[in-house]
């Protein structure tokens, strides 16, 4: 009623200043009007109720952090080989590659479409045809996308503009661990070396890995900034062995098509998924019904430096950023490292810069405990088992990429792997794994029960492995082999593929100067060890079609041994249930049963894995 009745009040004590201070600004010649024709009582209540200073301007919502270019890892994770003759000397490698590409440049064009198969590889580099067709087929699993006319077991052919890429890169020189102050006190922690040593290896797989403690192992982070600098470093000679020549001088006598820069994709991806040519400046919104021009090699050196560059400055600062933390940068990716807690223990970088695509899972650091990882626990296209000692990890999920390093006393179990799987200073470790392709390389008394569509490729200081079919199922492995496209009709887990023991890429293992002799191969299980691994089924959801059996057919010899082992079973069994014991005695029997099924457990450790899988 207040407000209403000051409404009404209004014109009788209407001043030259209230109007004034409610016009902003009127000129003085209205004035008068509005004073012999006084406002109405609404628009009085609008000027009394409009606020004398206007509200403050919003302010512009943040700009989105721009894309980051990052190195393509599975390239320079998984695509590189001890082959001597794939290795370039660096002083070389532009000239050496570029007379290559002559030699290659008539097989391609033969064939029509650009395209070269192992047959004029291995012709061209002088190599034997099957270390040849290793390299098409290790290219196929690297690659950002499916090829359909390149089969991964090395057939088919690929593009040479890929050819050049892998061959180039080949060249590179993984980041050494920084040393620690205090190596020996360091390896107390962990668990001892072997009885036996290494001819070549001063140290255990173990020991070379954790002497220099986790903290002082390059982070993913360390080994981005490595590899962009090496990009950036060989950026000129790549662009210039895909360029094509056209008339002119000088710089613009080289230029790029923008199918030629997509393949580029190989070494380089953008955080947040963009394709190249997107978010270039010069390709950017093409008409994809009218080929865009080509553009110059040096318009498109000074794009890819600048944003390596970025991402370098980026890379810097949260280093910086980092030092004196406790967190080790497993960096730019989900990490799970609380056997208790499914808490990430490093986002900060992504929170800094949502542009990051988280493309890996880390599963570090766990002791004496286990571990189980389903489809929707897993981020991204690949998984990392880091540093893991007596454990069991159940990864039971559908990725690309799988890593296992530096883990003792642990058995790993990964589902189906669509592309590669990588071992790699592991001791004592049992090895599960339904894959198209494994690399094994310096471990020792490691067992690999494997269900692998390429022959496994053993590179390294080796010692003491040995190899079986694929021992395991679980409710879902079957629809998680389909999605990455695992074949179980198909398993060449007894034909290794042997390569040297001293990796040119790789300083860590071995010193500079030693003569190269082939790797220890792996024995195979005798069939009478040989035993079939149970997932516990706890948390599975329902599947409308489980696997309910080992999706790989067993050689014959292995499963006529676990054949007589179900018929001891059944006769056992028969024989408990025939025996004419009153009550007593038969809870003095399953009493005996159990405590010696007990026994059993806490003598191999089993007890704790129950323990650990029931607390989840």
């Amino acid at each position: 009623m207040g407000k209403k009745r000051r409404t009404m009040e209004a014109p009788n004590h209407f001043s030259v200043s209230t109007v004034a201070s409610h016009s902003h600004g009127l000129a003085l010649a209205n004035l008068s009007d509005l004073l012999l024709c006084p406002p109405s009582p609404a628009s009085i209540a609008a000027m009394v109720d409009e606020p004398l200073d206007p509200p403050p301007a919003t302010p512009p919502p943040p700009a989105a952090p721009a894309p980051l270019l990052r190195p393509r890892r599975e390239a320079f994770e998984h695509g590189l080989l001890p082959i001597p003759k794939l290795i370039f000397p660096e002083g070389t490698l532009a000239q050496t590659l570029s007379q290559l590409k002559e030699k290659l440049v008539p097989a391609a064009a033969a064939a029509g479409d650009g395209r070269v198969g192992a047959a004029a590889l291995a012709e061209a580099l002088q190599i034997p045809p099957d270390q040849a067709a290793l390299a098409i087929g290790m290219l196929a699993a690297v690659l950002p996308g499916d090829d359909p006319a390149l089969d991964a077991g090395g057939g088919g052919s690929a593009d040479l503009r890929d050819v050049l890429l892998f061959l180039y890169i080949q060249s590179y020189k993984r980041l050494v661990p920084r040393p620690h102050k205090d190596s020996p006190a360091v390896a107390d922690v962990w668990p001892s070396t072997s009885a036996f040593d290494g001819y070549l290896s001063v140290l255990s797989p173990i020991q070379l890995v954790r002497s220099n403690s986790r903290r002082f192992i390059p982070s993913q982070a360390d080994e981005e900034i490595h590899q962009l600098s090496y990009l950036q470093k060989h950026m000129a000679n790549i662009l210039t062995l895909l360029a094509d020549s056209v008339e002119g001088e000088g710089d613009d006598s080289l230029v790029l098509t923008m199918e030629t820069f997509e393949h580029l994709g190989f070494l380089v991806h953008f955080s947040e998924g963009t394709s190249l040519s997107q978010a270039s400046t010069f390709f950017a919104n093409s008409d994809p019904d009218m080929p865009a021009a080509p553009v110059s090699a040096a318009q498109v050196h000074d794009w890819i430096l600048q944003n390596i560059v970025s991402s370098l400055e980026f890379y810097t600062e949260k280093s910086t950023a980092k030092e004196g933390s406790q967190q080790i940068a497993s960096d730019l990716d989900v990490t799970m490292a609380d056997a208790n807690t499914s808490h990430p223990r490093n986002s900060t970088p992504t929170a800094a810069n949502p542009a990051f695509h988280r493309n890996s899972t880390f599963v570090e650091g766990f002791s004496k405990t286990s571990v189980v990882k389903h489809a929707s626990d897993v981020k991204g296209n690949s998984v990392k088992v880091l540093n893991c000692h007596d454990s069991v990890i159940y990864i039971l999920a559908p990725v690309k990429y799988a890593t296992v390093y530096g883990c003792s006393d642990t058995t790993v179990v990964l589902g189906a792997v669509g592309k590669v799987v990588k071992v790699e200073h592991c001791e004592r470790v049992h090895i599960i794994a339904a894959a198209k392709r494994i690399c094994i390389a310096n471990c020792r008394e490691c067992i690999f029960y494997l269900g692998v569509n390429h022959q496994p490729l053993i590179v390294g200081d080796n010692h003491k492995l040995h190899i079986a079919p694929f021992n395991t199922f679980y409710p879902r492995l079957g629809e998680h082999m389909t999605q990455v496209g695992v074949d179980p009709s198909t398993n060449k887990w007894d034909q290794p593929f042997v390569l040297g023991v001293v990796d040119p890429h790789d300083s860590l293992s071995h010193p500079a100067g030693v003569s190269d002799v082939q790797a220890e191969s792996a024995a195979c299980v005798d069939p009478d060890l040989f035993t079939n691994f149970l997932i516990p089924n706890w948390f599975e959801d329902e599947v409308q079609e489980p696997t309910k059996c080992n999706p790989f057919p067993l050689p014959e010899i292995y499963q006529a041994s676990q054949n007589k082992k179900q018929a001891v079973l059944e006769d056992t069994k028969k024989i408990i249930r025939e025996l004419q014991l009153d009550e007593n005695r038969n809870k003095e029997l399953a009493s005996a049963l159990h405590s010696q099924f007990k026994d059993w457990l806490y003598a191999t450790g089993n007890i704790r894995q129950l323990y650990c899988l029931q607390g989840d």
